[in-house]
């Protein structure tokens, strides 16, 4: 990789099987999932008062459900597992986190007292002045989990290349696959019973591994999830939908003159299962949204490069430390404090994706040294298809 990278660790899972990609994977960030384990255990004994051991055998409640609908995803966790020397409980568990935090099966905890820590603010720019298409998103999440970010990029023979900016030890979370398809996402909260459904890694790394814009769009409509997520798909043709998804049903919405935004309330209207006391868990949402909606607009109407207008528009302070680039509050207990742990832009036309650690106002958005395109052809005839869907620029040529 490039000497002069200075952005999160990268990370090339690849092999021939999926217990080969997930080796791949557990040997270049042994030492970071079990700085993972260690910040979650603290995270987790002091909100839930559950030990690891507690976790992990509560986690093996998804172990069924995700062999049955996706055994190479279990397999690629036992392979991460493998190779860093722990359990594959242990890795379910540091995908399936969100679930812990949100689910009322792990703790009594009303939503009200529910850690703040998920404050993503997403969007997609469908009709940018150069005439690109790009998605992208700042990703709020616990100041302990900043270290163990990583670039990860998975090669998959018979299914798109998928890059991703993760936690280490995480096989789904946000990105885009060489099929010209972007997924952001972002917490919506909410309490919705007991219920065993899909984790949201699973559910996002299999819209990431779809060549088809249609195959990605279906699978949060043909899985029940555990909780509530907002998930903005990105086509390169400059196509663009926001879902709201909860276990009960769905709403959506589109972009609004070439642009979209989403951030953490229900802007589609409050599901049912939630009465007439929702309160959004994130209050910082309520601006978050509306100001990164102006801000990318007016940049893009000044003429400024779109990647300037993101890096400018996701720096914003306004709400300090709770703004768009939220930053460590001191009042807020040490395991569970918050802050922006990673941006990212990624140009759906060209396949340039940039990457920053940390919060965007302290570091550029650089481009990670792989092309989202790179041997897309490869990957996708394994697919049976020949390139992405046609459209405008379509990488087949038809």
């Amino acid at each position: 990789m490039s000497g002069s990278w200075t952005g999160p660790r990268l990370v090339v899972a690849e092999g021939a099987t999926p217990r080969d990609r997930g080796r791949s994977h557990g040997e270049q960030t042994a030492d970071l999932i079990a700085e993972a384990i260690d910040a979650y255990s603290a995270s987790f004994s002091y909100t839930h008062g559950l030990s690891w051991r507690a976790v992990t055998e509560r986690a093996a409640l998804w172990m069924p459900q995700i062999s049955g609908l996706a055994p190479h995803l279990v397999e690629e966790m036992a392979g991460i597992a493998d190779a860093a020397g722990v359990d594959v409980l242990d890795i379910l568990a540091l995908n399936a986190r969100g679930e812990i935090v949100y689910d009322p099966t792990f703790t009594k905890m009303s939503a009200d007292d529910a850690p703040e820590a998920d404050g993503c603010s997403s969007f997609a720019i469908t009709r940018a002045p150069d005439g690109h298409v790009y998605a992208g998103q700042n990703w709020d999440w616990r100041e302990t989990a900043a270290p163990t970010v990583i670039a990860l990029r998975i090669v998959q023979p018979g299914r798109p290349t998928v890059i991703m900016q993760a936690e280490a030890g995480q096989i789904g979370r946000q990105g885009a696959n060489a099929a010209g398809i972007a997924l952001n996402a972002n917490g919506l909260g909410g309490r919705f019973g007991a219920a065993v459904g899909m984790p949201q890694a699973i559910i996002r790394r299999l819209i990431l591994d779809s060549a088809r814009f249609y195959d990605a769009l279906r699978v949060p409509f043909a899985l029940r999830q555990q909780i509530a997520a907002n998930l903005l798909l990105t086509h390169r043709s400059g196509f663009a939908i926001d879902l709201e998804t909860t276990p009960g049903r769905h709403r959506w919405g589109y972009p609004d003159e070439g642009l979209l935004v989403h951030a953490n309330h229900y802007e589609y209207g409050v599901p049912e299962q939630l009465g007439d006391d929702y309160r959004p868990f994130a209050v910082d949402s309520l601006y978050r949204s509306p100001r990164l909606t102006e801000l990318l607009r007016d940049g893009l109407r000044s003429g400024r490069e779109v990647a300037d207008t993101v890096e400018r528009a996701l720096s914003d302070h306004f709400g300090h430390p709770h703004g768009l680039c939220r930053h460590p509050d001191p009042e807020e207990a040490e395991p569970v404090r918050s802050m922006t742990i990673a941006s990212s832009l990624v140009d759906l036309t060209t396949g340039r994706y940039r990457v920053a650690i940390g919060q965007p106002c302290a570091g550029r958005l650089d481009p990670l040294p792989w092309n989202l395109y790179d041997g897309s052809a490869e990957s996708l005839a394994g697919a049976g298809i020949a390139a992405h869907e046609h459209d405008d620029g379509c990488l087949c040529g038809v």
